[in-house]
């Protein structure tokens, strides 16, 4: 029987801004291929876990200090598995996953960067560091990305990139905040469903 939509899980560390963005997407129909089905949280005190329980959606917390790198991947595919998850939304989850795993999910885990790619990107580029980076190199344009995830960090290939121009004066925090707005929040959902159709009609 052909289904219409695919089952999503999000991971998550902290505020859920991107995870809300892509609830808020699934509810106007922007994404309509993709249902969330589950949030994972690393930390238990994760404002988005608040984020996906007013949406409905079921959540758990998998703690690395608790399991270590392993028994934490170990954990969330368990979970995958159970919720028959066919997709993984990296959504400012700060965890580095291993290659074991990414190789398990091989174009099925996709992340959003808050860059233009290849710039400010890779180890230790994350958060208000990639902002902080992208300023002091004067640079007039940054944006984001969205990108498969693979064993590299920010290495996978790339879905969709959206431009933002950097206004005269900014704050990292000023420009992390308009890179979501313009960038980050309208590109994830869009990425989310182009992945969620193919998946689909690779199944037909």
């Amino acid at each position: 029987m052909k289904r219409n939509n695919v089952n999503i899980a999000v991971l998550v560390s902290g505020g859920g801004t991107n995870l809300q963005a892509l609830i808020d997407a699934q509810n106007s129909g922007i994404i309509n291929s993709g249902r969330i089905k589950l949030v994972i949280s690393n930390k238990s005190d994760a404002y988005a876990l608040k984020r996906a329980e007013n949406a409905n959606i079921k959540t758990a917390v998998v703690s690395k200090k608790e399991l270590g790198q392993v028994g934490m991947e170990n954990k969330i595919s368990e979970l995958l598995t159970q919720n028959s998850i066919d997709i993984i939304v990296l959504a400012g989850f700060m965890c580095i996953l291993t290659a074991d795993f990414t190789k398990k999910y091989d174009k099925r885990i996709i992340n959003v960067h808050p860059s233009l790619i290849p710039s400010f990107c890779g180890e230790g580029f994350y958060g208000l560091k990639v902002h902080e980076a992208a300023l002091k190199k004067g640079v007039k344009v940054t944006g984001a990305t969205v990108h498969f995830v693979n064993e590299i960090p920010d290495g996978g290939e790339i879905i969709l990139q959206k431009a933002v121009t950097v206004p005269e004066n900014s704050t990292p925090e000023s420009l992390q905040k308009r890179v979501m707005r313009l960038a980050e929040w309208k590109i994830l959902p869009r990425a989310v469903e182009i992945v969620s159709q193919k998946i689909l009609k690779e199944e037909e």
